[in-house]
C-alpha cells in the first residue's frame, strides 16, 4: 500500500513539474512574442489614451525606413507619411518630430537634460508610466549625458531632485540605451521663441535597449519624449 501511494505521489509530482515547465516560456519564445508585438504595433492605426479615455498621443500606422534612406533624407523622418527609421543593430525605431533648438552635444562635452515622456507597454497594450503630468512637474527626470567621441553614455541624476519617475519606478539610474540614439541627430537647448520648440522624438524600444523591468520581462515600449537642456 505504501509503495503504491509513493508511486502515485511521484507521478503527481512529475506531472506538476512538467506542467510548470510547459507554462514557462523560453527566452526565444519571449523574443518571438516581442517581435510579433512590434510588427503588429507598426501596422496598427493606434491612438494612446489615458485612464479617462482621452487621446494623449496619436501614433497612427507607421512607415519604417532604412538607415540609408534616413541618411539620404538628411537625417530627417517625414512626418506626413509617419516615417520611423529602423536602426538595425539595436532594433530601435525612431521618429524625429522636432530636431530642437540650440546645438548638438559636442564630443567631450557633458550636459544635464530634462526628459518628459510617455511610456507605453506594447506587449501589455497600455500606458505604463508618464511624467508629463502635473504630479511630476516639479520633479522631472534629469539625464546627465556625455558624448564620448561620438558614443553617448548617460545616467539619471538623483542629486538635484532625488530622481524622477524612471528612477523611482524602476530603481535604477541607468538610462535605457534606446533613449540615447536620438542624440546623434537632435539639438539640446531651451525654448527661446514661440516657434522654437525643444527636441521631441518617438521611439519603439525593444527589451534589450529598454529600462530594467522591460529587459527582465522581455517586452518592448513605445515612447514619446522631449529633451530640454537644464540651465547652467
Amino acid at each position: 500500500m505504501k509503495k503504491t501511494l509513493f508511486i502515485l505521489f511521484a507521478v503527481l509530482l512529475l506531472t506538476c513539474i512538467l506542467g510548470s515547465c510547459n507554462n514557462t516560456e523560453t527566452y526565444a519564445e519571449q523574443k518571438k512574442k516581442e517581435t510579433t508585438a512590434i510588427k503588429s504595433f507598426l501596422n496598427r492605426d493606434i491612438s494612446i489614451r489615458d485612464e479617462e479615455g482621452n487621446v494623449i498621443c496619436n501614433v497612427g500606422k507607421i512607415s519604417p525606413i532604412s538607415e540609408e534612406q534616413f541618411q539620404d533624407q538628411g537625417y530627417t523622418t517625414d512626418l506626413s507619411s509617419n516615417q520611423y527609421v529602423l536602426f538595425g543593430n539595436s532594433g530601435v525605431y525612431m521618429q524625429i518630430i522636432r530636431e530642437g533648438v540650440g546645438e548638438k552635444l559636442e564630443k567631450g562635452k557633458t550636459a544635464r537634460v530634462i526628459c518628459r515622456f510617455i511610456e507605453f507597454n506594447i506587449l501589455g497594450d497600455s500606458i505604463q508610466l508618464r511624467n508629463d503630468v502635473n504630479y511630476w512637474h516639479n520633479n522631472p527626470d534629469i539625464m546627465k549625458i556625455s558624448n564620448n567621441s561620438g558614443s553617448f553614455s548617460a545616467n539619471f541624476d538623483t542629486e538635484i531632485n532625488g530622481g524622477g519617475a524612471m528612477y523611482l519606478t524602476y530603481g535604477s539610474t541607468s538610462v535605457p540605451s534606446g533613449w540615447l540614439i536620438p542624440f546623434s541627430y537632435i539639438r539640446i537647448g531651451r525654448q527661446d521663441s514661440e516657434d522654437g520648440g525643444i527636441a521631441k522624438v518617438r521611439l519603439i524600444v525593444p527589451h534589450s535597449e529598454g529600462q530594467a523591468e522591460a529587459t527582465s520581462n522581455v517586452y518592448p515600449c513605445f515612447y514619446e519624449i522631449t529633451f530640454q537642456k537644464m540651465r547652467d
